[in-house]
């Protein structure tokens, strides 16, 4: 049954038509017209591939949308700078935040403790970096490191040359926060070349309560318990958020459309939840798994979350310190021919963390990890585009998720807390 199911996702072209229509919806900006078009697209696909309507369970948010943002040295040695604001920075006054800038190279904590005395009033200038690596420090963490020190500003520039500015999430709350934008390697280059500049920062931001909907879909089993097989639709406007996720959300389609035929002769359910404001702290997963039950959360016996799953042809599982989920996914995956990467530390870098943090067993999958040179290095700048992504890597993780997801479904008993 399981390699019924393996072969028929595998082959299934739908996959790579629904990964193309899902990137030419946009980049799925959370309150976005993209974002509405492909929630719309994916819960259309989800009912003709499933049978099944799926719910469109209201998640009521802080909306903040971008407007114009400028960047420019003061001294008189060019004009403005390209830069984008993160998402949540605060708006400056209308004539802008000036003050000097401080370079404070990668922004470790012990970078941040070595200029602490220089750093209070001033901008602080960061770098990015490879996302998805073991040593990776989160710009959120440098943001606060940067508040912390007395900060009044913050740019965190791409690590990629020519590669544009870079995107992402602040870590600004309605209680805390600094003006923060990103920008391109060249940008920082300018803004450093002639000895640290007085600069002036303007971001215009629209702030206001909204309403979006996560998609939840439920093809029941014989008994009780769910397999949460989940992905994020939101992204971000620079590019067509294509590996981050569009590579998610096909597979996920694909493997509920293969499993829908015979998952009611499984113990399991399958569960599909398609969240949105992942992007912004993982809202949307936290509004859902928070919401439910602790008989609800105890029917789920585990989650598996796909999040950028190509752009590597190397996929590796981030198993939230659930050591038996780990071995299990280790014997399930060598049972079927593919090979797949563990890493054990609790990351909160997508909507699994959510169901971790309740104790539910909860995996990520991701491509690319420990690989600085592969594709995924453009996640969160203009290069996260539909040409990243080779077809056949995408297939690879659909049918390992498709073994994973049937295996789990399958099983006469599943505890891998």
């Amino acid at each position: 049954m399981i390699k019924d199911i393996v072969e028929k996702v595998v082959g299934d072209d739908s996959l790579i038509r629904d990964f193309a229509a899902i990137c030419d919806t946009g980049g799925r900006f959370a309150g976005s017209c993209s974002e509405q078009a492909a929630r719309e697209y994916l819960s259309d696909r989800l009912e003709a591939a499933t049978g099944a309507v799926p719910m469109h369970a209201p998640v009521d948010y802080l909306g903040w949308s971008r407007g114009d943002a400028v960047l420019e040295r003061l001294d008189g040695t060019g004009g403005s700078l390209p830069c984008v604001s993160l998402v949540r920075s605060p708006a400056t006054q209308e004539e802008g935040l000036k003050a000097e800038l401080i370079d404070v190279g990668r922004g470790t904590e012990q970078d941040f403790a070595a200029l602490s005395a220089e750093i209070e009033g001033r901008i602080v200038l960061v770098r990015h970096e490879y996302m998805f690596a073991t040593g990776t420090i989160h710009r959120r963490r440098k943001y606060q490191w940067a508040m912390d020190h007395g900060a009044v500003g913050f740019l965190i520039a791409c690590h990629l040359p020519e590669a544009g500015p870079v995107t992402g999430s602040s870590g600004a709350t309605p209680e805390r926060s600094i003006p923060a934008a990103g920008i391109s390697a060249e940008t920082a280059d300018a803004l450093t070349a002639n000895g640290l500049a007085r600069i002036r920062l303007s971001i215009e931001t629209d702030e206001t309560p909204r309403r979006t909907a996560n998609l939840i879909l439920d093809l029941p089993g014989t008994g009780p318990e769910w397999v949460v097989l989940s992905a994020h639709i939101d992204g971000h406007h620079l590019a067509e958020s294509a590996m981050d996720n569009a590579t998610g959300l096909a597979a996920v389609l694909t493997v509920a459309a293969a499993m829908a035929p015979y998952i009611g002769r499984f113990a399991r359910g399958l569960r599909v939840t398609l969240f949105t404001v992942e992007e912004w702290a993982l809202e949307g997963s936290g509004d859902y798994v928070d919401g439910l039950s602790e008989t609800e959360r105890s029917a789920i016996k585990l989650n598996l979350n796909l999040d950028s799953i190509a752009g590597s042809p190397n996929l590796t599982a981030l198993t939230s310190e659930f050591p038996k989920l780990e071995e299990w996914l280790l014997t399930h995956v060598q049972t079927h021919g593919y090979t797949l990467g563990t890493h054990r530390p609790i990351m909160a870098n997508s909507d699994h963390y959510n169901f971790a943090r309740h104790g539910i067993p909860a995996v990520r999958l991701v491509a690319g990890f420990d690989e600085p040179e592969s594709e995924i290095k453009y996640v969160l700048t203009p290069g996260d585009m539909r040409d990243k992504v080779a077809a056949r890597d995408l297939r690879y993780a659909a049918g390992l998720t498709a073994a994973l997801v049937t295996g789990a479904c399958q099983a006469g008993e599943l505890e891998l807390r």
